[in-house]
């Protein structure tokens, strides 16, 4: 969906209610009043570099990282986002916020370029995010990051990306052929935001032109491929902790409740916070993104920990 589009619908009404007289007529219903938003705008915190590292270079795109680094001297937990935009458009742009805010609680924070559905199609989304992963790990000293400590969290096609690449640590068919194979593109811990996470359910019955373009096929044509590219396939023991933030006004996202259910079953940490009057995309615009970025903080600072500083 335009994002522009995303934000005229986020003024959501909210009721209103007129008030009787006893000796007079009723007195008209106040104007709704709508919802209080505010979209914002990238801008590098004080005490941070913003680079952009090339990943793999393809003939169709380059993936990139764009990276958030500390300027003080140590090692940081780090957390990799994947942007959203139905797998065909290119937001970085609109996550930059977010990942500018978390960065400044101490992480160090980046968003991955990965190939669109325009340019190629799956699986070549979910092997760019991971030698995203990879790559973080082979240039770790120089970016700052302890690299054993990973997180990702993305939203939209976002979001099923990255329950795919939490769901998929591990597993080899999923690594594709970019570069820095010798390192784990596994993450410690991840947050799904407004993501489905079964492809299967959600087009069994009438395909998503957005998913058929993503997979090339449709569901009748090639139901294993909807399968294979669905997170809740691949839910198993050793996946890490993974936690889901959805918007109170937005869609049902098509299996997260069964994704959870099989995480539960399996004793992987697991909830879903659900922010109030929240539209789609959520953590794009105000008071959400703080919200939102409140709630990751907590997450990974439990699961990825502090900053480590070498000592006096």
């Amino acid at each position: 969906m335009n994002t522009s589009t995303v934000f005229s619908l986020a003024a959501l009404l909210l009721t209103g209610t007129g008030a009787l007289h006893a000796q007079a007529p009723a007195t008209p219903a106040a104007t709704p009043a709508k919802v209080p938003w505010k979209r914002v705008l990238p801008q590098t915190p004080p005490g941070f570099t913003l680079v952009t590292k090339d990943v793999a270079v393809y003939p169709e795109h380059t993936v990139t990282l764009t990276l958030y680094v500390p300027d003080k001297p140590g090692k940081y937990p780090a957390v990799l986002d994947i942007h959203g935009g139905g797998w065909k458009d290119r937001q970085v742009e609109q996550d930059k916020p977010m990942m500018e805010r978390l960065a400044t609680h101490g992480f160090v924070t980046g968003i991955v370029a990965y190939r669109l559905s325009t340019e190629a199609k799956y699986p070549a989304a979910i092997y760019d995010c991971k030698a995203a992963v990879r790559y973080l790990r082979a240039h770790a000293e120089e970016l700052k990051i302890d690299p054993d400590r990973i997180g990702a969290m993305g939203g939209s096609a976002g979001g099923h990306l990255t329950g795919l690449l939490a769901m998929t640590n591990g597993l080899p068919e999923f690594e594709g052929d970019g570069p820095n194979r010798e390192q784990s593109s596994a993450v410690k811990a991840a947050i799904v935001m407004a993501g489905s996470q079964d492809l299967v359910a959600a087009n069994k019955e009438k395909s998503n032109p957005g998913t058929v373009a993503f997979l090339g096929a449709t569901y009748e044509e090639k139901p294993d491929i909807y399968a294979q590219a669905s997170p809740l396939t691949h839910v198993r023991a050793g996946v890490p902790p993974t936690i889901f933030i959805e918007g109170e006004k937005d869609t049902l996202k098509i299996g997260r409740a069964e994704l959870q259910d099989k995480l539960r079953a399996l004793g992987i940490e697991t909830e879903l916070h659900t922010l109030k009057d929240a539209p789609h995309p959520f953590w794009m615009s105000q008071p959400w993104c703080d919200e939102t970025v409140e709630i990751a903080t907590a997450f990974f600072k439990k699961h990825l920990g502090e900053p480590k500083f070498a000592q006096p």
